[in-house]
């Protein structure tokens, strides 16, 4: 069996086991998963480190408490990963409106995270960061995540019209924010 198919198999027996109640087979899926699902989901909670974990955190307990209903209609990472950015999304809802506040050097990511310089890498993760919540979820599930429009509006329960005027408006914003003529 080629190495791709074994891995495969391996995580769906993980899966299969772990929603038996194995719990060692889902700290394997844990380990396999954490990196994405907490990299999506920081950013999602303007990379604040703290909410992060916390919602890393009651995604893999929603996991595991919805595993045994997982129908294996998709993948378990694909399953998993649209829990989680629910899990975030439903936390900004739980928020509403309210301002983002000012992130400091302590919520930035780690060099070598992005492709730009460390002076240019915090000044957009500060003006993100700065952005109102759902402006900041559709920019970041659009421009970072690759989601389409449809896709975030039937997530963020808005028209797909609404959820492009959000990414036109979070990009004025960034423009706004970081000094450019627009």
């Amino acid at each position: 069996m080629p190495p791709a198919a074994t891995a495969g198999a391996s995580e769906t027996d993980d899966v299969r086991a772990a929603a038996a109640g194995d719990r060692q087979a889902f700290q394997r899926l844990y380990r396999k998963h954490v990196d994405r699902i907490h990299g999506a989901v920081w950013r999602l909670a303007g990379y604040d480190h703290a909410r992060a974990e916390d919602l890393t955190q009651d995604a893999f307990i929603r996991a595991w408490q919805k595993l045994p209903g997982f129908r294996h209609e998709s993948a378990f990472g694909t399953w998993l990963y649209r829990l989680a950015i629910n899990v975030a999304l439903m936390d900004i809802r739980a928020r509403g409106a309210d301002p983002v506040d000012m992130l400091d050097d302590d919520h930035l990511p780690d060099a070598g995270q992005s492709p730009f310089c460390a002076a240019e890498r915090g000044e957009l993760e500060r003006a993100i960061g700065k952005l109102p919540p759902r402006a900041r979820a559709v920019l970041v599930l659009h421009d970072v995540e690759g989601w389409r429009h449809q896709e975030i509006g039937n997530e963020l329960g808005m028209a797909t019209g609404t959820s492009k005027a959000q990414l036109h408006r979070a990009r004025g914003l960034l423009r706004k924010v970081l000094g450019e003529q627009t």
